[in-house]
């Protein structure tokens, strides 16, 4: 078994394999790398044969997504952590170092390194930024990035810290408990796989960190564009998923609140002509309400399986007050009692 395997997911990034396809391997410290496909229709495999011929390369047979994608190649590979790590990432000198040295803890079941902007490497990047919180509602926010707004890096976050999530972006986890788990639910195709990951994990007593003194720099929306509508509904649908997956008490109540604010959110998108948008996230309801039952049955077996809840990281506020209410764009900024700690 070896102790560390890096798995790219590639879907016609052609482009960023050649751009950073030579730093990984180089910046890995003999450690293995691997490149799965995902069905790409551009000339990624013709290129990763010809150009990195000593690569491991895993074709899979269909683009099931980010989460079948992984889930299918990741059988196959036998390592005792994995990292999981988008093509469009820069990494540094020395970046694993620091995350396996927070995988000594066994408590810890995952962790990611600090995520900063490609294109303006003062600014952290959507994805992840310096580690993954929750709010009441079940919005995710990092240190770093406040919804949509993100901060620049001037090593206020730099401690290492047990956030509630870590990024799929970079996400480095142990093997055993990736497979335990059930892998990522594919239902969820791409988008907050990584979350409900972490989420389902927690209930298991486990932990997941940032660990800043490792950087990596991140195109984002590499895939996706981040305005793309289909990312909206994966994201308004799949922040549904979790919520009636994972959340603690009574169901029903918090799922009429998050329609209500999920409708808030629609009607903005309308008032401002953007109708694609709009039609996002309706789809995103009347499609979690058709499968409704299953992840119903679902959760029923999470809570099945759970043991000690691990609450660190969720929030008891509200995000979307202290945004767009309170104004408030800083992580450091909100009220640190609000946070469930040990």
């Amino acid at each position: 078994m070896n102790q560390l395997s890096i798995v790219i997911l590639n879907y016609n990034g052609r482009n960023f394999l050649e751009k950073f396809l030579p730093t990984v391997i180089e910046y890995s410290d003999g450690h293995e790398v691997v490149v799965a496909d995902n069905m790409s229709t551009d000339d990624s495999v013709v290129f990763l044969k010809e150009n990195f011929p000593d690569i491991r390369f895993i074709q899979n047979n269909e683009n099931g997504g980010f989460a079948r994608g992984y889930n299918e190649v990741l059988k196959q590979i036998d390592s005792e952590f994995y990292l999981l790590l988008n093509s469009d990432i820069e990494v540094t000198p020395n970046w694993l170092s620091p995350l396996l040295e927070a995988m000594k803890d066994e408590t810890v079941a995952g962790c990611q390194p600090k995520i900063l902007a490609y294109h303006d490497k003062t600014r952290f990047e959507h994805a992840g930024a310096s580690g993954g919180f929750l709010d009441k509602d079940y919005f995710p926010f990092c240190r770093g990035r406040i919804l949509e707004k993100t901060e620049s890096d001037l090593g206020q976050y730099d401690d290492e810290i047990e956030v509630f999530w870590a990024t799929g972006a970079a996400l480095m986890i142990r093997s055993e408990l990736y497979h335990k788990i059930g892998g990522l639910d594919e239902d969820f195709f791409a988008h907050m796989e990584e979350i409900d990951l972490c989420w389902r994990l927690k209930k298991q007593n486990y932990r997941f960190k940032a660990v800043p003194k490792s950087v990596v720099y991140h195109i984002g929306g590499g895939t996706l564009p981040y305005t793309s509508p289909f990312k909206t509904y994966l994201n308004f649908r799949n922040s549904l998923f979790m919520l009636i997956k994972n959340h603690e008490g009574w169901l029903f109540p918090k799922l009429f609140f998050r329609l209500i604010l999920d409708g808030i959110a629609a009607a903005r998108f309308l008032i401002r002509g953007e109708r694609q948008q709009f039609a996002s996230i309706f789809n995103a309801h009347i499609y979690t309400y058709k499968i409704f039952n299953k992840m119903l049955a679902k959760r029923r077996l999470i809570r099945e399986n759970s043991t000690v809840f691990n609450t660190v990281g969720l929030y008891k506020g509200s995000i979307l007050w202290q945004r767009y209410v309170r104004k408030n764009d800083q992580f450091k900024k909100l009220p640190q009692s609000k946070f469930y700690k040990f």
